[in-house]
C-alpha cells in the first residue's frame, strides 16, 4: 500500500478512485506547521545565525500529523502530491520533516487539474521536492513574520494600528493616494450640446464634435445657448465613411482577470471567486462521479496547454464551423508573471456548462460558465463589424453619429462583451454627401466633473498585478486583511479608507516611506524569485532587508509620537486621572488613562424601558430586559432582590395548521403539530405543564 498525501479532503476520494486499491490518499489540510513564536523578539528566527527559523506543529494539526504518521508507518511508500505552487511546495518540505522522510528521495506529484489523465501522468513522471522553491518560500514567511512583528508592534504601540505588512501597505498606500486624489478633487462646470435628427424616418442621437470640426470646451450657459442659436434647423451630410473592423478575443484566465471579469458580471467579491474557483478545481459529483471540471485557480499565466489546444480546436470545428477557429494567443508578460501554470481552464472542452448545470449550484454554474466561454473563445476567430460614420455640418458647427453592424460573430457566438456597442440590425440607411436632414431637437445640459470613482476590489487586483506587488494565492487575502483591520470598508466590492486606515497609510509613509513603495515590494518579489530561480541565497536576501529595516524600525520608535488619547472632559473616580475613549475587543468604550495602573472602566447606563406596569409580587414597575439571544422579555425593575418574571400569554385557540385528531396519554389536552431541530412532531398543547411528545410516523398524516 501506498500513502499519497494531498492538501484538500475535497480530492481524496476523486484521486483515490483513480489510482486504484494499492492507494491510501489522505489530506494535511493545508500547512501542519510554521514558525514559532519563541526566540528572541518572538521572532521564531534567529537572526545571528543565519536566519535559522524554528518551526512548530500547529496545535489545530497535532491530530492531523498523527493520523499521518500512523498511516505512513503501515504503507510502503509515501507520495506527496500537495497543490503546485510555493505554497504547496513548502507543505510538501514540512511533511517531509515531520514524518521523517527523505527529501532527496520522496516523490512528488505535480498536476494541474483533477482527472484521470492528469493524475495517471503525475503517478508515471513523479519528481523530487524543488528546494529552491521551498527556501524561497520560506525566505517569503521570515521576511514576512519580521516585517509584519516589528511593524505592527510599533504602530499598535504608537497609533493602535492593529498591523502591518509588505504586501498590505503597499496596497494600503495605493488606495490611500487614490483617496487623496478623491478628497483634492475640484468639480468644474462644463456643458454639453445634445442634438437629435430625423434621418429617414429614424430619430438618431448627434454627437457634437465642435467648431468646424475642431473640438471646443464649453464651460458657461452663455457660450452653449451662443452655440444652440447658431445651429440651423437642417443639418448637411459632409461625409459618410464605411469601414470594417475586427476585435480580437481576449485571452484565457489568470487569477487576476477571473476576479476582475467575475466582479464586472456575477458582482462576485474576490474571496468569493477563489472559493467558488477552489471547488470546481478540486471537484464536483458529476452523475455519481467526483471531478474536478477546471485547473488550478492560482496563476498569472494566459498559456494553454497544447493538449487543451488540440481538443478545444477539434470541439470548435464540430460545433461552430471551421470558419470560426482562431489560434491561441501569445502570452503577454505582466508585472512579475512567473508563468508557472497554466491559464485557468475547463479540464475537458466537452463537459460543457450546460451538461453540467444539474450538478452546480447558481453561483458554480455562472463561473464556470464564465471560465468555460472564455478560454474556448481565445481559441477563435475575432469578430467582425461593418461601421457607418456619418459627418453633418450645420452652420460653423460639426457633428457626428455611428451605426455598428455585425457582419461575423466570430467569438462572441460563445463569449459577448459586456461593454459592446448596440448592434444595428439590418442594412444601414442609405445615406450620401450633400443629404440634408431635419433638426429634431437642440439643447444644452449643465454638468460637472466628477471625482474619480473609488477602487473597487477587482481595480487594486488589477493594480496589484500591474506594478508586481503580491501574487495570485494573495490578492484576495490582502483585501481581506484591509477590511478585517478596518482600514477599509468593503461595501458590495467598493473599497473606501477608514481614517484609521487614513493614519496608518499617512504615518508609514512619513517612517517607512521603502515598505509602502510598490517599486520596492515589486523588487522584494523578483528578489524572492530569484531565490526560487537559484540565483541568490535566503541569507542575502534576508540579511539585505534586516539590518537596514530594524535601522528604521529603531529610528521610528525614538522620533514617532504616540496618538494623544481622546479625553472625555470626565475625570475617574478610582484616581481622578483623566478618563479617555479606548479600542477594545468589542468597541469604544471609556476608560482610565492611568491604566494598568487604574482599571477603573465607565459602564453606560442602559436604558430602562418601563412597560407601565406593576409586578404583581413586589409592586416595582416592570421593565423591558433582554436576554443572552437578544430576545426581549418583561420582568421585575428590582431585580436582584425580585425575581418575577412575566409569562406570554399563551393562545387559547390552536392554530389550524397544528390542530389533530389526538389526546395526549399524560394530561388529556390535544396534541398539536410542531417543529422541533430534526423536524416536525407532536407534542401537548399544555406545554410546558406537560412535556408529552411522540414522532410522526412516516407516510401518515395525522
Amino acid at each position: 500500500m501506498k500513502l499519497v498525501i494531498v492538501e484538500s479532503p475535497a480530492k481524496c476520494n476523486t484521486i483515490k478512485r483513480y489510482l486504484g486499491e494499492n492507494y491510501d490518499v489522505q489530506a494535511s489540510l493545508g500547512h501542519v506547521r510554521d514558525l514559532a513564536t519563541s526566540g528572541k523578539g518572538g521572532l521564531g528566527v534567529d537572526v545571528e545565525h543565519d536566519f535559522a527559523a524554528t518551526y512548530i506543529i500547529n496545535k489545530n494539526k497535532e491530530r492531523v500529523v498523527r493520523g499521518l504518521k500512523e498511516k505512513a508507518s503501515k504503507c510502503d511508500e509515501v507520495i506527496l502530491a500537495t497543490d503546485p505552487d510555493r505554497e504547496g511546495e513548502a507543505i510538501a518540505w514540512h511533511l517531509t520533516q515531520v514524518l521523517g522522510l527523505d527529501v532527496n528521495k520522496t516523490k512528488r506529484l505535480e498536476f494541474h487539474e483533477i482527472t484521470r489523465s492528469s493524475i495517471g501522468e503525475a503517478i508515471a513522471n513523479p519528481r523530487t521536492i524543488d528546494l529552491n522553491l521551498v527556501q524561497s518560500q520560506e525566505t517569503r514567511r521570515i521576511l514576512d513574520r519580521i516585517l509584519g512583528f516589528k511593524l505592527s508592534t510599533l504602530i499598535y504601540k504608537k497609533i493602535k494600528s492593529r498591523s502591518a505588512g509588505r504586501v498590505q501597505s503597499a496596497t494600503l498606500k495605493m488606495i490611500y493616494d487614490h483617496e487623496l486624489e478623491i478628497e483634492n478633487f475640484v468639480s468644474k462646470e462644463y456643458w454639453n450640446i445634445l442634438t437629435k435628427a430625423n434621418i429617414l424616418n429614424h430619430d438618431f442621437d448627434l454627437t457634437f464634435v465642435g467648431k468646424n470640426g475642431e473640438k471646443i470646451e464649453i464651460n458657461n450657459e452663455k457660450d452653449a445657448n451662443e452655440i444652440l442659436a447658431g445651429i440651423p434647423d437642417k443639418l448637411k451630410v459632409v461625409n459618410v465613411e464605411k469601414t470594417f473592423k475586427t476585435k480580437e478575443s481576449k485571452e484565457p484566465f489568470t487569477t487576476s482577470t477571473l476576479q476582475q471579469e467575475a466582479f464586472a458580471r456575477l458582482k462576485f467579491k474576490t474571496k468569493r471567486t477563489q472559493l467558488i474557483a477552489q471547488q470546481l478545481y478540486e471537484g464536483i459529483d458529476v452523475g455519481g462521479e467526483h471531478m474536478g471540471l477546471i485547473t488550478y485557480m492560482r496563476t498569472d499565466s494566459t498559456r494553454l496547454s497544447p493538449t487543451f489546444i488540440e481538443h478545444a480546436t477539434n470541439y470548435i470545428v464540430e460545433t461552430f464551423g471551421k470558419e470560426y477557429l482562431g489560434h491561441a494567443k501569445k502570452i503577454k508578460t505582466i508585472g512579475l508573471m512567473q508563468d508557472a501554470h497554466e491559464a485557468i481552464r475547463p479540464s475537458s472542452n466537452h463537459r460543457t456548462p450546460e451538461s453540467v448545470r444539474q450538478y452546480l449550484t447558481t453561483e458554480q454554474y455562472n463561473l464556470y460558465k464564465l471560465i468555460y466561454n472564455r478560454a474556448l473563445a481565445s481559441l477563435m476567430k475575432a469578430k467582425k463589424e461593418e461601421v457607418m460614420i456619418v459627418t453633418l455640418q450645420g452652420g460653423e458647427y460639426t457633428f457626428k453619429f455611428e451605426l455598428t453592424h455585425t457582419v461575423f460573430k466570430g467569438y462572441e457566438a460563445i463569449y459577448s462583451e459586456v461593454d459592446d456597442v448596440k448592434d444595428y440590425n439590418g442594412s444601414f440607411p442609405d445615406i450620401n454627401v450633400d443629404d440634408y436632414f431635419d433638426l429634431k431637437e437642440k439643447k444644452a445640459e449643465q454638468k460637472f466633473t466628477q471625482p474619480p470613482a473609488h477602487y473597487s476590489e477587482a481595480k487594486i487586483v488589477k493594480l496589484m498585478e500591474e506594478v508586481g506587488i503580491g501574487r495570485p494565492s494573495t490578492y484576495a487575502t490582502t483585501i481581506e486583511t484591509l477590511r478585517a483591520r478596518k482600514y477599509v470598508v468593503n461595501t458590495a466590492g467598493i473599497l473606501t479608507l477608514t481614517e484609521q486606515g487614513k493614519k496608518t497609510a499617512h504615518v508609514l509613509e512619513k517612517y517607512f516611506p521603502d515598505i509602502v513603495n510598490v517599486k520596492y515590494t515589486a523588487q522584494m518579489e523578483k528578489k524572492l524569485d530569484n531565490v526560487e530561480a537559484g540565483n541568490d541565497t535566503r541569507v542575502k536576501t534576508l540579511s539585505d532587508f534586516y539590518y537596514p529595516f530594524i535601522k528604521d524600525i529603531e529610528k521610528a520608535n525614538e522620533i514617532m509620537y504616540k496618538d494623544d488619547p481622546i479625553k472625555t472632559g470626565e475625570k475617574c473616580p478610582i484616581c481622578g486621572a483623566d478618563l479617555i475613549i479606548k479600542e477594545g475587543k468589542n468597541g469604544q468604550f471609556v476608560g482610565c488613562s492611568n491604566f494598568p495602573t487604574c482599571k477603573y472602566v465607565k459602564k453606560e447606563p442602559k436604558q430602562v424601558v418601563e412597560t407601565g406596569e406593576l409586578c404583581p409580587e413586589c409592586g416595582r414597575p416592570l421593565v423591558e430586559r433582554k436576554d443572552k439571544k437578544g430576545k426581549v422579555f418583561i420582568a421585575c425593575s428590582g431585580f436582584p432582590k425580585c425575581h418575577y418574571i412575566k409569562q406570554e400569554e399563551k393562545p387559547t385557540t390552536i392554530p389550524e395548521e397544528q390542530k389533530t385528531d389526538k389526546i395526549c396519554p399524560k394530561c388529556g389536552s390535544p396534541l398539536v403539530k410542531k417543529k422541533g431541530k430534526y423536524g416536525m412532531f407532536l407534542g401537548c398543547s399544555n406545554y410546558p405543564k406537560c412535556d408529552y411528545m411522540e414522532r410522526i410516523k412516516r407516510g401518515k398524516r395525522n
